[in-house]
């Protein structure tokens, strides 16, 4: 029986490298990133470092929007003539709409998809998308790869520690009392992607205590699963990354650790100088 040919599709919110991408054939759809109301597609039209200093040096309203259906509809209707089906995997339904949009598309142009919604996005999402490619090279078929792939979300962590409050409470999520606040007593949030949505799971003084914060969490799933790998994420602030990746090293010096830039439709939220962990456990 001939084995069937299959299709990779997620978005921008993946934190894959070009390299990756064009050696694995995957179909990636941009996010947009709007800037006072003009659209960039993600890492086509403006890098992720771009965004970020200009979120810092100019004045004005920092959005993200998700891509037309039109774009997932013209990418299936070329996909059917090419493979059997595909997989799709997406930023979490709960933050954007694409998996809905791509969900949709597939049925529009009947081309025979499974989709998963990550439910997460950055390193977890490309942890996803790696694993999918393994699995499918050990044989197994597509259905069984998004079965395993759904069964991983729930062992995904990715935890943001954002540099100040201005971002938050620009898109609505903090208000303007808590913000004061926060920057009296210098309080910085923990914020956790979780089932889908990003939740504030802890609120610490100083930018050492959310440190080690990050890295207690890290140590409580070692104590019962499998880490191999940590990425450090951060919204253009390379130098305190590189302080964070120094911590996680001395405290797990057989974990290895990758440095990231945090994708800007999560950036769009928690605002330049954010910094991040995250990891999955296998």
């Amino acid at each position: 029986m001939n084995k069937a040919k299959i299709a990779w599709i997620t978005d921008t919110t993946a934190s894959l490298s070009k390299e990756f991408i064009e050696q694995h054939h995957i179909h990636v759809i941009p996010l947009h990133v709007v800037i006072n109301d003009k659209f960039y597609k993600e890492t086509i039209d403006i890098s992720e470092q771009e965004f970020y200093e200009r979120m810092q040096n100019e004045e004005g309203k920092f959005q993200s929007s998700q891509p037309s259906i039109n774009d997932f509809v013209e990418l299936y209707t070329k996909l059917k003539g090419e493979y059997d089906c595909g997989i799709a995997i997406h930023a979490s339904s709960l933050l954007t709409g694409t998996y809905q949009s791509s969900v949709m598309a597939s049925g529009m142009e009947d081309f025979n998809l499974f989709a998963i919604d990550s439910q997460t996005g950055s390193y977890p999402l490309s942890f996803l998308i790696k694993k999918g490619i393994e699995l499918v090279e050990q044989g197994l078929d597509a259905g069984e790869v998004a079965d395993q792939l759904n069964a991983l979300r729930k062992h995904t962590r990715l935890y943001l520690v954002p540099s100040n409050l201005d971002q938050l409470h620009k898109s609505g999520r903090v208000s303007g009392g808590q913000k004061i606040l926060a920057s009296l007593f210098n309080i910085k949030p923990i914020l956790a992607i979780e089932e889908g949505a990003a939740k504030i799971k802890d609120k610490v003084r100083t930018e050492k205590k959310a440190f080690l914060l990050l890295v207690n969490k890290l140590k409580e799933d070692l104590e019962t699963k499998t880490v191999r790998k940590v990425a450090i994420v951060h919204a253009n602030d390379l130098k305190k990354a590189a302080e964070l990746e120094k911590v996680v090293n001395e405290a797990f010096p057989n974990i290895e650790t990758e440095i990231l830039m945090l994708i800007p439709v999560a950036g769009v939220h928690t605002g330049v100088g954010t910094l991040g962990l995250s990891w999955v456990c296998e």
